[in-house]
């Protein structure tokens, strides 16, 4: 009898933990399904399709056009063309056309210990990685090496929050002001303010500051997001500049004379479209400000890993290797591919803003580029793109016909501009510019 009620009472315990766990699971499904419909609703409510991409039911846009989708009768109406972020993916072409040129093998032995050289100031920087820097800008002649410290780190966002560790005084009362001329890299703000730093703080425009005393000014040359050349804006003795050259390179603008200055930034994911790789370097003068930058990264990530230097040290070598004379004439070249491909895409841009004439682009003067040998216009990674007339809101105005860019005013600047990268893969570029030039538009009256 005692061994049936014990069976009993072992299946009855049996069953109710089965109803218990299947009406959780129903709840946590319903639960899910709530936030999957509200995933849905978002996508439907901003671009007018399901996630599947089929057209249900279409939000009425801030602007209407004159046909029922605002960018023509293509196949691609209903896609939607991401040009937010600056990924360069454009590169893809060239460096699969490059085959195993670039290719390394990693035994499971090396890249063991945190240390690549303790006899350099930066000991986490790889020896070859080192070599393919300064050869690389020897070749270009975009930045002056000799006695330079090399500071490598996880990309260029990195090394800024080090070079603002490194340029900030540890005992002043209050914490150092840091400043850029308007429109400035977007990021710049966060990056500057995300830890809350007793030592520096987000002060806007260098050209409205007026606090005494000193300050941190970055200089973005040429400048993200609009592509100019720029110098310092505020000229006080009391500065101390950061110079971010991520953009000096030849396919974006004439390389005009090598940069010489204190502290210069540098990323492979625009000189060489390697971004996944995250790794960027520093030029600096100043040893004490070279060691100080060294202690933040050891501090913040202990080094940089030396498989990404590894391979960036690989793809560098493979750009200056294909800047010979030999590989030039046979059209290999990296920064003859890369000037042609940001050429064309400059050229199709600038066409299809004129057939539409809603917008405009700036404008940039002609300058000898030495390394090229030729005179040419800058045509940078970014267009700025300003909508004219009544539209008072570009980004919303591009998102109602599924292009999404970046505001004005995340750049300290208007809404009637907008950022659009100029990297994207092909096939989207194409939509992009085609879907551009047939933009007619009939301003809505609430949105004026």
């Amino acid at each position: 009898m005692a061994k049936i009620l014990s069976v009993f009472s072992l299946r009855n315990l049996f069953f109710m933990s089965v109803a218990l766990n299947l009406s959780l699971i129903l709840r946590f499904m319903n639960e899910d399904g709530e936030r999957g419909l509200t995933v849905l609703s978002w996508h439907k409510q901003e671009f007018g399709t399901d996630l599947d991409g089929e057209n249900r039911k279409r939000r009425r846009p801030l602007f209407s056009s004159d046909n029922s989708t605002g960018v023509g009768d293509d196949d691609d109406n209903g896609r939607v063309v991401n040009l937010d972020h600056g990924d360069p993916t454009m590169y893809e072409k060239y460096w699969q056309e490059m085959g195993e040129k670039t290719t390394i093998v990693i035994p499971g032995w090396q890249s063991l210990s945190y240390f690549s050289d303790i006899s350099n100031l930066c000991w986490f920087l790889e020896p070859e990685f080192g070599r393919e820097i300064v050869r690389l800008h020897n070749v270009v002649g975009n930045a002056i090496t000799d006695a330079r410290y090399i500071v490598v780190g996880t990309g260029s966002t990195q090394l800024y929050q080090a070079a603002l560790y490194a340029l900030s005084p540890p005992d002043a009362p209050q914490p150092i002001s840091v400043v850029s001329a308007v429109p400035y890299y977007s990021s710049y703000p966060l990056i500057t303010d995300c830890l809350k730093s007793g030592l520096y703080k987000w002060a806007g425009d260098a050209g409205s500051f007026n606090i005494e005393g000193p300050y941190i000014e970055l200089v973005t040359s040429p400048n993200n997001p609009d592509g100019f050349v720029r110098n310092s804006v505020v000229n006080r003795s009391e500065g101390i500049l950061i110079h971010d050259l991520a953009y000096y390179w030849p396919q974006y603008t004439p390389i005009v004379s090598p940069a010489d200055h204190d502290l210069m930034l540098f990323t492979v994911s625009k000189s060489t479209g390697h971004a996944g790789m995250r790794i960027g370097w520093a030029l600096i003068k100043d040893r004490e400000v070279a060691k100080k930058m060294t202690k933040f990264i050891e501090i913040n990530t202990i080094g940089v890993s030396k498989d990404s230097q590894l391979r960036a040290a690989k793809v560098l070598k493979t750009v200056s290797d294909s800047c010979s004379e030999h590989s030039d004439r046979n059209g290999k070249s990296f920064f003859t591919y890369s000037y042609n491909e940001m050429s064309s895409r400059w050229k199709q841009l600038r066409e299809a803003v004129k057939q539409s004439g809603h917008f405009s682009l700036p404008d940039f003067p002609s300058e000898f580029c030495k390394f090229l040998g030729y005179k040419f216009e800058p045509q940078p990674a970014f267009a700025w793109l300003k909508c004219e007339g009544e539209i008072t809101d570009c980004e919303s105005f591009l998102r109602s016909k599924k292009i999404l860019t970046r505001s004005g005013k995340h750049f300290g600047f208007s809404p009637k501009y907008v950022r659009i990268s100029m990297l994207d893969r092909e096939e989207n570029y194409n939509i992009f510019v085609k879907r551009m030039s047939v933009i007619k538009m009939k301003i809505d009256e609430t949105c004026m």
